[in-house]
């Protein structure tokens, strides 16, 4: 095996054919001579350039070039999003994405040989593919070897996501190799076996699982495919996923009609929001509980990277929908639960990086916290200290919304703690403020006419610029 570098990063052990490495604060990617043959074919031929253009591939530059390796330079990601994160109209997306990309290399003489859904993020607006060295030389008859892998991390959670929600992709982050092919037949309802789809890649996939020992692959069981026979099962997969909805009802599409504030509170908001952002220049922001973008847009057109979670997937999804719609390059959306962030997973966990590890990275000049302290602390039962310590992390300046206790949406979270609503009785501004300022200093503070809401602008002690 290849000895990797020691600032090699922590997902690449993997790969024989080469691996991704940091240079100072660049990633690279390095290519060893056992993939030269199919590195210089892919790029002599026009492959990658093709790819690239269509914006279906990430571009790279190439750096350096010599007998013990060859580098390359990708263009640089802002901010890697994992397949637990996405909407489902994102996994749809990711999905699609690879089943063109391998229809694609089919047509050149080439083959994903590996259909991982870490191998797609999300980057200027849309789905992209990022992992330059996925690509194999294609034998004539041979069969889709990824094939398996595609249904583990794509088609069936999202077939799974259509009936039991989009909860099912949480699952990823325990199976990084992709749900068993078993259990996603054990959880898809009986009368799946009726599609014609469903049964041979989910039901038939699992049966011959379960016939043969787990060294002896099913899909080895296909000694011969023809190109002809492969496009089929693409393009079969392919029009059945584009074709998938979610069973569940989004309720977030009229979020904002149901405030409990008037119009005028909510251009109040928005021109504060533009007033303190603007003058910081921003050129990095997140707003962390942001729901369906509709604040972080008021100054999408002035900040170059902008980045918008929220716990509900439809919210998620309906924000990456309406960026698709105006072809909003610099706004990234994913799904977030503040009080459970995605932990770092894989071998020593570290192969994929935490949420927390990933938002220092990104080093945000600006984090907006919206309409979301009063469910972080009594939803979550989180002490306003330890929310601070949270935002401190990869915060510079954070702008956040205080619900006062009369606000009727916090009136209406202290009633459901029953025998323990005195216990809530630090939820005030003075406490607040206290447990805020054990990390961060007060630069401004603005109560928001026409609510029961004030807007903090504040600083990080231990600036992070």
């Amino acid at each position: 095996m290849t000895q990797l570098s020691n600032n090699a990063h922590e997902a690449s052990f993997r790969d024989p054919s080469g691996y991704m490495f940091h240079d100072g604060n660049v990633l690279r990617r390095a290519i060893n001579p056992i993939y030269f043959p199919q590195y210089t074919k892919l790029k002599d031929s026009g492959f990658f350039n093709n790819l690239i253009k269509k914006g279906l591939l990430i571009g790279h530059e190439e750096t350096s070039v010599s007998a013990e390796r060859i580098v390359i330079t990708p263009e640089h990601i802002p901010f890697i999003t994992n397949p637990y994160e996405w909407s489902f109209e994102q996994f749809k997306h990711a999905a699609l994405l690879t089943l063109q990309i391998q229809k694609y290399a089919l047509s050149k003489g080439f083959i994903l040989k590996d259909a991982s859904a870490y191998n797609v993020t999300f980057h200027k607006g849309k789905a992209v593919f990022i992992d330059t060295l996925s690509f194999d030389f294609y034998e004539e008859g041979t069969p889709w070897r990824a094939y398996k892998q595609f249904i583990t991390h794509f088609f069936g959670p999202l077939v799974l996501a259509k009936y039991h929600g989009t909860e099912i992709f949480k699952m990823l982050q325990t199976h990084i190799d992709g749900l068993p092919v078993k259990l996603i037949a054990s959880m898809l309802p009986g009368k799946t076996k009726l599609s014609s789809t469903l049964y041979t890649n989910i039901h038939l996939l699992a049966k011959m699982e379960s016939k043969h020992s787990e060294d002896y692959k099913a899909e080895t069981k296909v000694a011969k495919l023809s190109q002809k026979a492969q496009n089929n099962i693409l393009e079969s997969l392919f029009h059945f996923i584009k074709n998938l909805k979610l069973n569940e009802a989004s309720e977030w599409g009229d979020y904002y009609q149901k405030t409990n504030y008037n119009d005028q509170a909510f251009d109040a908001k928005k021109e504060l929001i533009r007033e303190w952002v603007l003058p910081l220049q921003t050129e990095r922001l997140i707003d962390i509980g942001g729901n369906d973008g509709t604040f972080a847009r008021t100054v999408l057109s002035d900040v170059k990277d902008v980045i918008v979670t929220d716990i509900d997937s439809n919210a998620v999804g309906y924000n990456y929908h309406q960026s698709q719609k105006n072809k909003e390059q610099n706004m990234l959306a994913f799904v977030c639960d503040v009080l459970q962030p995605a932990p770092g997973i894989g071998f020593n966990n570290t192969e994929r990086n935490s949420l927390i590890d990933r938002l220092k990275n990104y080093a945000p000049d600006v984090t907006m916290a919206l309409a979301l302290i009063h469910h972080i602390t009594l939803s979550g039962n989180v002490p306003f200290e330890k929310s601070a310590q949270f935002f401190a992390k990869f915060s510079n300046y954070l702008i956040i919304e205080f619900p006062k206790r009369e606000d009727s949406w916090v009136e209406s979270l202290l009633v459901r703690k029953r025998e323990f609503i005195n216990h809530f009785d630090f939820y005030n501004e003075d406490d607040f403020e206290k447990g805020y300022l054990t990390q961060f200093e007060m630069l401004k503070k603005q109560p928001i006419a026409g609510t029961k809401r004030v807007l903090y602008l504040l600083k990080n002690k231990n600036s992070l610029s």
